[in-house]
């Protein structure tokens, strides 16, 4: 198979060599607490982002809800290890099962508010599904004490630290996976051409809505997941944390780091992960109130960066992917040395003669005799 049939899984490539790193570490020396716990954020927040941007990147809807399929599945895959702590214990199979069970309720919730409000297109989407996220949240608020913790939260089981991330890599792996994979099969274009044009792919015979649907599902299932993962990193989860902000993180992630692009929302959820961990670490007591104010300022420099027409040429001249197509040897100014140049291919007849306006006697007592046979 060739190289570049594997170009779209570079990203999984790459992440799955940093967790093997990084397990690799942890065995042998160990790692620090908080790179454990700043590797579990950044792990979180990247399966968000990406499982965002393939409903607001591939599919071109507007979903403020994000936060609230992830609260669903915190606190129900959550509730599922507490219960089957007695039987199994704080071992991988309490994990694997509560994350797959977080990650199904979240998908029926997906497909029961998907059905609806994915007839609603814009600003319409948008507030429905805010709707929703506000009132899971209000819900799991106000339950009792017992069953859900009410306002001050529900207590998950403690499962290792020195394992939760490496399960969570797993995680993002297939999260990766399964939407890359999504995005270059037929169902990824058929997907991408609703974004493109609804009404033209509604008229070539794709099934808009359920297509839509899917699209909707899947995001939300690797929320739930994303949401299970934080609460055994937490040990504590509280509604309050899902809020209408943290929708607008995720978001956030997904459009600084270009809409339907998978690298990007990578790249953009660790990047913002990272500043605001450093930013809570760094900036403590009188100075907390100016996290927020750095974090707004950093990212509106990043969106001037990214779409200034003054900074065209030096992006331009530094972007990443013209420096890597110039390592390779694909830049336009070495198109001559392929190998089907037209140069390069032998043919009966040069290119020398083709271009020569040079007729030979023979040539013209041929035509002579051609026009003699027409004239009689």
């Amino acid at each position: 198979m060739k190289l570049k049939k594997f170009k779209h899984y570079y990203s999984t490539f790459i992440i799955t060599a940093i967790a093997v790193i990084f397990t690799v570490f942890s065995a042998g020396i160990g790692l620090e607490k908080s790179t454990i716990y700043l590797l579990e954020k950044i792990i979180i927040a990247v399966i968000l982002a990406v499982s965002l941007n393939l409903v607001v990147g591939f599919l071109g809807e507007l979903s403020l809800g994000h936060a609230g399929f992830m609260c669903v599945g915190a606190y129900l895959g959550g509730k599922f290890s507490a219960i089957m702590l007695p039987n199994l214990g704080n071992s991988a199979l309490n994990l694997i099962a509560s994350i797959i069970v977080g990650g199904l309720v979240a998908a029926l919730c997906g497909a029961i508010i998907g059905l609806p409000a994915l007839r609603l297109k814009g600003d319409y989407l948008a507030i429905v599904t805010l709707g929703f996220g506000e009132i899971v949240k209000s819900i799991f608020q106000n339950t009792s004490r017992e069953s859900f913790g009410g306002a001050l939260g529900l207590e998950t089981p403690r499962f290792d630290k020195e394992q939760l991330f490496i399960y969570a890599f797993i995680a993002l792996i297939i999260t990766l996976l399964v939407v890359t994979n999504l995005m270059n099969s037929k169902h990824g274009r058929a997907i991408t051409s609703i974004r493109d044009n609804e009404i033209a792919a509604r008229a070539t015979g794709i099934n808009v809505t359920k297509y839509k649907l899917y699209a909707f599902i899947i995001s939300s299932f690797f929320a739930g997941v994303a949401g299970v993962l934080y609460s055994f990193s937490n040990y504590n989860i509280q509604s309050s944390k899902f809020g209408y902000n943290y929708s607008i993180e995720i978001l956030v992630m997904v459009v600084l780091g270009g809409i339907g692009s998978i690298n990007g929302s990578i790249i953009a959820a660790t990047l913002i992960t990272f500043i605001n961990t450093e930013f809570a670490t760094i900036l403590t007591g009188n100075l907390a109130v100016l996290q927020n104010l750095l974090y707004a300022i950093i990212l509106i420099l990043i969106v001037i960066f990214g779409n200034s027409p003054a900074l065209e040429s030096f992006r331009e001249k530094y972007d990443v992917k013209k420096l890597f197509a110039k390592i390779r040897k694909n830049d336009p100014s070495t198109i001559n040395s392929d190998e089907a140049h037209w140069d390069k291919i032998p043919t009966k007849i040069s290119m020398d003669e083709l271009f020569s306006l040079d007729v030979t006697n023979n040539d013209q007592n041929s035509v002579l005799n051609i026009q003699d046979k027409e004239g009689k």
